[in-house]
């Protein structure tokens, strides 16, 4: 666990000094909410719904894609002398989850000043929506850590991910609707909770039996 803290922190220290793609992926929310407004302003509850979660799609992206690129084959090389393939992809989640979980507070703040609120429940919507940030940075973060051996990184993340993550995504808009609706009922919401809960914890358990083989790569 020491080994794992220690990676996390190197990372965080390395995203401070290296604070253009920070201003980057911000850049990147802001001007996405900005040009939706203009778009389409203030819209129905069902077309709200679906254009948040497409843009975590694509926040989720940008965020966690070049969690792998500041590592160079070098560096590589001399994390596999100083520590465990395990502690090294649970210090990326750990990550990637803590940065999605910042974005996906940042993203909701400026989309409802944009966009408005038409939820009933906007406390079941900023729970569903951070258990959502943390779904996708789980899931993206395996597939940038298989793409991260390939050339063309984005490209295969592009190609890998989609499939894979609309599942997940098609049960975040079902579960959010539940945050627009005026009764609330709670025998359906827990099963679906507990669907997604049970496919992070099989992407985490993915990432720690594949990695270690791609890890001697």
């Amino acid at each position: 666990m020491r080994n794992v803290l220690t990676l996390f922190r190197k990372d965080l220290l390395l995203e401070l000094r290296q604070q253009y793609a920070v201003y980057g992926v911000l850049l990147y929310i802001v001007s996405t909410v900005f040009v939706l407004f203009l778009s389409v302003g203030q819209t129905e509850p069902d077309t709200w719904n679906a254009l948040f979660w497409v843009m975590q799609l694509f926040v989720c992206i940008n965020a966690v894609a070049k969690s792998f690129l500041q590592d160079s084959r070098g560096r590589m090389l001399y994390y596999y002398t100083v520590t465990s393939p395990t502690a090294y992809i649970l210090s990326k989640i750990l990550y990637n989850l803590v940065l999605m979980s910042l974005l996906n507070f940042l993203t909701l703040i400026l989309y409802i000043a944009f966009m408005g609120d038409p939820s009933f429940r906007l406390d079941i919507f900023i729970a569903i929506s951070f258990l959502g940030s943390i779904g996708l940075s789980l899931v993206f973060t395996m597939l940038a850590a298989i793409a991260s051996k390939a050339m063309q990184q984005a490209s295969l993340m592009a190609i890998l991910g989609f499939p894979v993550i609309i599942p997940q995504l098609l049960l975040l808009i079902r579960l959010s609707k539940l945050a627009f609706a005026e009764t609330f009922q709670a025998g359906v919401p827990l099963q679906v909770v507990g669907l997604l809960l049970a496919l992070d914890a099989s992407v985490v358990v993915l990432a720690l039996i594949l990695f270690p083989f791609l890890w001697k790569d």
